[in-house]
């Protein structure tokens, strides 16, 4: 009979991104080999023109009589690999996170009144979609509280306005530290991000907006389309800079449409894309599949 310590397994996923140049495939692939990983997904994309390699591996360590030096214990094999990891990442000048697989991460959700996006972003997660932990829910009013609160988790009413903006923003941050965010997810919150802010919290902000700016800005957006008659509608989930809803773009939904829309329906059809864009956004950033590179993403899907 296999002892426990034969069977056990313990999966990671590495990302990473550094300086294009050949090997950096080989290189990883055979640290893995040499440390007991068993590779079960890789993804890669070399940017030729920016020069620059991404890199995303799921693998399993088995600790066995074949490789002794996998600890059994998750939590000191994942230190071991990071210890042993360094000196190839140094070399490479590589950015890079190793993570277990089966780790969430810690998301604070931001919110006024519409609450689709939110009420999507609870279900699966709570469902076990979506690689997170909802921390703490913040909103500007208080019409989801109740909603928030029968899933079990903490909500915080944060009232701004101009006079008190800057105060708000300075209780954002302080709940981010608190709950040690790690990803802030902006589901409709109509709220425009100071620029201080908004650069405090690059690369860990995802936004979500309809796809029909800059044509239709302002109040009633899906009413101006049925005005000029669209024939798609769509959003866009991306991450927050100081330019307002010009972010580096994650994942975006489109849906056809034509002249039997009413407006209501053009809203629902809109929702509906709104809630996939920013749900897929999360994923793939909290799977480790996106990496920033300057004003777009590389998403290792």
């Amino acid at each position: 009979m296999a002892s426990a310590i034969e069977t056990h397994e313990h999966e990671f996923v590495l990302s990473l991104d550094c300086p294009e140049r050949p090997g950096i495939v080989h290189a990883v692939s055979g640290f893995l080999l040499d440390h007991g990983g068993d590779i079960h997904e890789l993804r890669q994309f070399d940017d030729f023109h920016e020069g620059r390699f991404f890199m995303r591996v799921h693998f399993v360590s088995r600790p066995g009589e074949n490789f002794p030096q996998v600890a059994a214990d998750a939590a000191a094999e994942l230190e071991r690999l990071r210890t042993a990891f360094a000196p190839l990442a140094e070399a490479n000048e590589m950015h890079w996170s190793l993570r277990p697989l089966s780790e969430k991460r810690r998301v604070l959700v931001m919110v006024s009144k519409f609450g689709h996006c939110l009420n999507d972003l609870l279900y699966r997660s709570r469902m076990g979609e979506l690689p997170i932990d909802i921390v703490a829910v913040v909103s500007n009013h208080t019409d989801h509280q109740s909603l928030v609160e029968w899933h079990g988790i903490d909500f915080h009413h944060v009232p701004v306005t101009q006079d008190t903006k800057p105060a708000a923003e300075a209780r954002l941050l302080e709940l981010i530290d608190d709950y040690d965010v790690e990803l802030v997810v902006l589901a409709r919150y109509m709220q425009i991000l100071s620029d201080e802010l908004s650069r405090k919290l690059t690369g860990k902000t995802i936004n979500i907006h309809h796809s029909f700016l800059p044509s239709f800005k302002g109040a009633k957006p899906y009413h101006q389309a049925f005005a000029r008659g669209v024939k798609t509608v769509g959003a866009t989930a991306h991450y927050v800079n100081s330019e307002l809803d010009e972010g580096p773009i994650i994942s975006q939904q489109v849906q056809d449409v034509d002249h039997t829309y009413s407006p209501g329906d053009l809203v629902a059809a809109g929702r509906d894309t709104e809630c996939k864009a920013l749900s897929n956004a999360v994923k793939w950033h909290c799977e480790g599949r996106v990496f920033l590179l300057e004003n777009r993403t590389v998403v290792l899907r």
